[in-house]
């Protein structure tokens, strides 16, 4: 199998010359006249039988693809959709444009209901079929899609594999096993968002082979971007209702926490504003509530945990805040392209406190299994312990970080199938897991460096996502700023020391991609180190060109 490297440049797209005959079916099939960037590649590159990454920005149509792809292939279409709200308005979007018959599998349904699902698919009478990973982890379903031979296996909001799977839905990496469970369709993976490491790692972790990698739109223009520096919580709030006295239209308001949402919404709304919270706490009909109040423009604000808006059809969200800092630039820009779908005017603004940083780092340094955690498991495993429920009960850990554990351990190749452990594979599970607790820090600094920049934002997060970018955006807080400082190196040709993209050794952290050049240092991502920023006058004979 071979997976794209971090560094690795977008493969040859070799597919049929059938142009023509896929804008017939998208208009046929779906009632589109005109395609958008990066559709058509991604349609033929799907219908040709090739595992296809598209990384396309939010409001572009990606859920147009496998619609078009998947009535034209024989068998039904799995879609893996992170949550029921989600999979909710896909069927019901594919059943407003009757495109075909679609039907979703979650927990809400009855025992009868899953049933009479499952019968109704195996007779061929379920074109897409939407899931979760937990779902995708029950024998009965694999056995179920197995007969059902799908065609196309979709994995929407792909960067959840990676933000997720190593978190709180571990059953996203355990998608691959489902995936030739069922007979190995086709896969297509569907994200807004997704750095360099992260779409080798949502290609590694699906087993895609030869994968498409087609990545359009990633400059969202039409967003004014800004950092708005707070020294109290209460300068915070107040400098969020300032802000909102320009905001003419609907808005977003990300929060770390539940409790964050309840107090900010308590603050809009003795302030005369009419908002709500939306979190995993609120039951799923007042979750439900607030989504369809939001969606129809009778609900102006929501005050949201990261997982609202995913997928959500507003096109005229006009502002979306950051009350918290993000887990990291992904997530930021994930969530912030909910605004101005429509192609408008609109607005980004983190209200950023230094002491944010502190609680992201602790994050970044305890999600998923840690290494002390690997080694603790390990330890239970020797003494006899073999579920993460027997781990967790003989050890300080939960069932969830036991269940991580184990699965870094199966990883690295450490348990035998009688259940006895290699003690040299060991030591490779615990530096595996040093190497992305370092590599998860050093995205957190990479998020302290964008609201610390006195340069153009927009660049940054183009070359943050391996795009060069030919000028300034000319849509954020620095740009807007005649007198600031200009740090970036204009568009560095291929003949610079170390040019965008170009490949470099360093003595202590090895190999590595340039992602960013300033006059005076660079930003490197290293295979095994995460993000580096290094002063020039200090790399001589450390840093060499590949």
């Amino acid at each position: 199998m071979r997976t794209l490297c971090w560094w690795c440049a977008t493969p040859a797209l070799v597919v049929p010359s059938n142009r023509p005959a896929v804008r017939r079916l998208v208009r046929e099939a779906l009632g589109h006249e005109s395609l958008r960037p990066g559709q058509e590649e991604a349609i033929l590159a799907v219908l040709s039988g090739r595992d296809t990454l598209a990384v396309l920005a939010t409001g572009t149509g990606k859920s147009a693809i496998y619609q078009a792809a998947g009535v034209k292939l024989p068998g039904p279409t799995i879609v893996v959709s992170p949550l029921i709200a989600l999979q909710d308005d896909q069927v019901d979007g594919i059943e407003e444009n009757d495109t075909a018959p679609a039907a979703a599998l979650n927990s809400t349904l009855t025992q009868g209901q899953r049933e009479e699902l499952m019968q109704s698919l195996g007779r061929g009478e379920i074109e897409f079929l939407f899931v979760t990973p937990e779902q995708l982890a029950r024998d009965d379903v694999r056995e179920a899609l197995q007969g059902a031979a799908p065609s196309l296996f979709v994995v929407d909001e792909a960067h959840c594999v990676s933000e997720w799977g190593q978190s709180f839905r571990p059953d996203y990496l355990d998608l691959d096993e489902a995936i030739v469970a069922i007979g190995r369709p086709t896969i297509l993976a569907l994200t807004a968002t997704a750095s360099p490491p992260v779409r080798a790692e949502i290609c590694e972790r699906l087993g895609m082979k030869d994968p498409a990698l087609i990545v359009h739109g990633l400059d969202r223009a039409n967003i004014a971007l800004e950092v708005a520096w707070c020294t109290s919580e209460a300068e915070r709030l107040e400098t969020l209702l300032e802000r909102f006295a320009t905001v003419n239209g609907a808005a977003i308001i990300y929060a770390a926490t539940r409790r964050r949402t309840e107090t900010v919404t308590a603050a809009l709304c003795d302030s005369g504003w009419t908002a709500r919270a939306y979190h995993a706490g609120l039951s799923a009909r007042e979750r439900r509530e607030v989504h369809t109040e939001f969606a129809e423009g009778r609900l102006p604000i929501v005050v949201a945990t990261t997982a609202f808006g995913m997928g959500i059809d507003k096109a005229d969200v006009r502002a979306v805040f950051h009350i918290d800092a993000p887990g990291s630039i992904e997530a930021y820009y994930q969530e912030i392209g909910r605004a101005g779908r429509d192609g408008e005017a609109s607005s980004a603004c983190l209200l950023f406190r230094p002491e944010d940083l502190a609680v992201r780092r602790y994050f970044a340094s305890s999600a998923g299994a840690t290494p002390a955690s690997v080694k603790t498991a390990a330890d239970a495993i020797a003494s006899g312990a073999r579920t993460p429920e027997a781990i967790a009960e003989a050890t300080d850990l939960s069932v969830a970080r036991a269940r991580s554990a184990i699965r870094a351990i199966e990883e690295a190749g450490a348990l035998r199938p009688s259940g006895a452990l290699r003690a040299s594979a060991i030591d490779r599970a615990v530096d595996s897991r040093a190497r992305r607790q370092e590599y998860e820090r050093s995205r957190v600094e990479m998020l302290r460096r964008y609201v610390e920049l006195r340069d153009c934002r927009g660049r940054f997060l183009l070359e943050y996502f391996g795009e060069r970018a030919a000028d300034d955006c000319g849509h954020c807080d620095n740009c807007a700023n005649a007198e600031r400082p200009r740090e970036c190196v204009p568009d560095p040709s291929d003949d610079a020391p170390y040019p965008v993209q170009s490949r470099v050794r360093h003595a202590e952290w090895g190999e590595g991609s340039v992602v960013r050049v300033e006059t005076d240092r660079l930003t490197v991502l290293f295979d095994g180190a995460g993000y580096r920023v290094l002063a020039l006058d200090l790399v001589e004979g450390r840093l060499d060109r590949v």
